[in-house]
């Protein structure tokens, strides 16, 4: 069972901004209020297959993660994956131009790992609108974190 949320956000700001503040990882600390650090695991420009680690606040406690990129459109899309607590994370970023602006959709997507036991699926399942409601917190706070950066650009 995957729980998916999707949110849109316009920025005042053009594709161009947006995608860099999105591809910019090493200043994710520094841009988005929810995560603390960040450790790059590979060199080079944002790319498939880029790597990092992420330590982000959530429900109160702080949690850290790897994230790999696993599909970029240039200024349109990028998909990030990671795996943790025995589930599956993925989470997109769809850019539209909107003249003079940019319509971001984030879309985030949890799925228990197969091999997860009936007890932690059931719990998983009894805490879903929690989990679902930070998870939304989290996406809320990460657009407006995101929009800020790119319109001061």
């Amino acid at each position: 069972m995957s729980n998916e949320l999707t949110l849109t956000r316009d920025i005042a700001a053009e594709p161009t901004k947006v995608w860099a503040v999105l591809t910019d990882v090493e200043a994710a600390a520094e841009i988005l209020e929810d995560v603390s650090a960040v450790e790059t695991l590979t060199d080079g420009p944002y790319r498939v297959g880029t790597r990092w680690r992420e330590t982000r606040s959530m429900l109160g406690r702080e949690s850290t993660q790897e994230m790999t990129v696993t599909e970029v459109e240039a200024l349109g899309f990028t998909r990030i994956e990671s795996a943790a607590d025995d589930a599956h994370y993925v989470t997109t970023f769809k850019l539209e131009a909107t003249h003079p602006g940019t319509r971001l959709t984030m879309t985030f997507t949890g799925e228990p790992a197969e091999e997860t036991g009936t007890f932690k699926k059931l719990a998983a399942k009894v805490m879903a609108p929690v989990g679902n409601a930070a998870a939304r917190k989290s996406m809320e706070s990460d657009l407006d974190d995101i929009a800020k950066a790119a319109e001061a650009r």
